[in-house]
């Protein structure tokens, strides 16, 4: 099935994108326990991008510490970083090729968004009195793999396949296979938004956190643990390779060349 013609493959991979996060918003709401004004659900629901519903909504403004005003300045300096780096270095970038021209282009709008908007939400609803822990909490700090996908990177997408996948099947398939189901789901979630609009490339953002899955469950058998794979230099080194070495399995040369070029193009970097 393809998307209407008069929508470019951009637009129809954020539509996606807004979709798929929607439901997730709605799943995770849906399973509150938490009492709260209707105002803090809307909050929830339209102007925080977590997926913790009941630690958003049950948090007491008394027990939540406001953020220090260099932490707010952190915040938006990673959004200016990341529009600078868009508006200003990607577009020289160019001549150089589709790669560094559009990785240097994802970079950018991560800083923006992940790193930048998601944090600057973060402060303003600490300072409101939620409790709204930073969706990216310093990936280039893990000491390993499992760290990297548990506690640092994108917080939201964790806390959803925790709740809805992992804790559901840890009993009949274990954890290691729980983990495994949950990154390939999350791996056909990506393929959907990042190779349907492309077409093409159809697999490979699977196999990515497939590879993701293995390395965890590697790093904490017996094997891995006498290794010393997941902690020490080796264990940092191990989670850099396994993260950064296959990204282009996630965002593959259809998606660059079909889907991220033309975006840039049209925002006229």
């Amino acid at each position: 099935m393809n998307f209407p013609a008069t929508l470019p493959a951009w637009g129809f991979m954020w539509g996606l994108a807004v979709l798929i996060y929607t439901l997730c918003k709605l799943a995770s709401w849906s399973i509150r326990t938490v009492k709260a004004p209707l105002g803090k659900h809307l909050a929830y629901l339209l102007a925080w991008p977590g997926m913790d519903c009941d630690t958003f909504l049950g948090a007491n403004g008394k027990e939540v510490e406001p953020p220090p005003f260099s932490e707010w300045l952190f915040s938006v300096f990673k959004i200016a970083l990341g529009v600078a780096l868009l508006w200003g270095l990607v577009p020289l970038l160019k001549p150089g090729g589709l790669y560094l021209h559009c990785w240097v282009a994802m970079i950018s709008l991560a800083f923006i968004l992940h790193f930048g908007l998601f944090h600057f939400l973060s402060c303003l609803w600490r300072t409101c009195g939620c409790r709204a822990v930073p969706i990216m909490n310093w990936p280039i700090c893990s000491a390993n793999v499992t760290e990297f996908w548990g506690r640092r990177w994108n917080l939201a997408f964790r806390d959803l396949t925790y709740r809805f996948l992992f804790i559901p099947l840890k009993r009949p398939l274990g954890p290691s296979g729980a983990l495994l189901v949950g990154f390939l789901v999350s791996g056909l979630v990506h393929d959907i938004v990042i190779s349907w609009p492309s077409h093409g490339g159809w697999g490979w953002p699977t196999l990515y956190f497939v590879l993701q899955g293995a390395a965890i469950v590697a790093e904490k058998s017996r094997l891995g643990r006498s290794a010393g794979l997941g902690q020490g230099i080796l264990g940092r080194l191990f989670a850099a390779a396994i993260v950064v070495i296959p990204l282009p399995l996630l965002f593959h040369t259809e998606f660059l060349r079909n889907v991220m070029q033309p975006f840039l193009e049209a925002q006229r970097v």
